[in-house]
């Protein structure tokens, strides 16, 4: 490694010279150095007691809409794997996702229908849930919201 002279200090009016790595000077450390502000988080809130205060997640809470993709992706997944058994999870993704941008707008139709039917039933459970309702009440509203029965209709005597 490179090296050169450099004055290191002044003692009682005599020059201490030494040699001095290329890259850079010694510098004596600072110990009133300030910290970083993600030091003094960690320091004043342990990682322990951060996992603690995470917010619980609602068992009651419905499950989001499924995409078409994701329905064909369930659908395929098996073919697909039996077409390839030597392939990871990611490049099953892979070629699931170039068999999907293959297909035509005519293929692509009756996922896209179950993408329409999953999301109404997922907003009529959000909507449920947000009055306050149980999962199971959740899907029977849905499911009277899919049929179209009509109860609100009731206003009409």
């Amino acid at each position: 490694m490179p090296a050169f002279w450099g004055l290191l200090a002044i003692d009682n009016g005599l020059l201490v010279v030494d040699t001095v790595p290329a890259y850079g000077r010694v510098m004596p450390k600072d110990s009133a150095k300030p910290k970083r502000k993600a030091a003094e988080k960690a320091e004043k809130a342990p990682r322990a007691a951060a996992s603690k205060s995470k917010k619980e997640k609602d068992p009651n809470k419905p499950k989001r809409a499924l995409s078409a993709y994701m329905f064909f992706s369930q659908d395929w997944r098996e073919r697909i794997k039996a077409e390839n058994p030597e392939a990871g999870f990611g490049e099953v993704g892979k070629l699931l996702g170039a068999k999907w941008k293959e297909l035509d707008e005519e293929e692509k139709k009756p996922y896209v229908e179950l993408a329409n039917k999953d999301k109404t039933r997922a907003e009529g459970e959000k909507n449920a849930y947000d009055k306050g309702t149980s999962k199971k009440a959740a899907a029977a509203a849905a499911a009277a919201a899919a049929s179209g029965s009509g109860e609100d209709d009731d206003d009409d005597e």
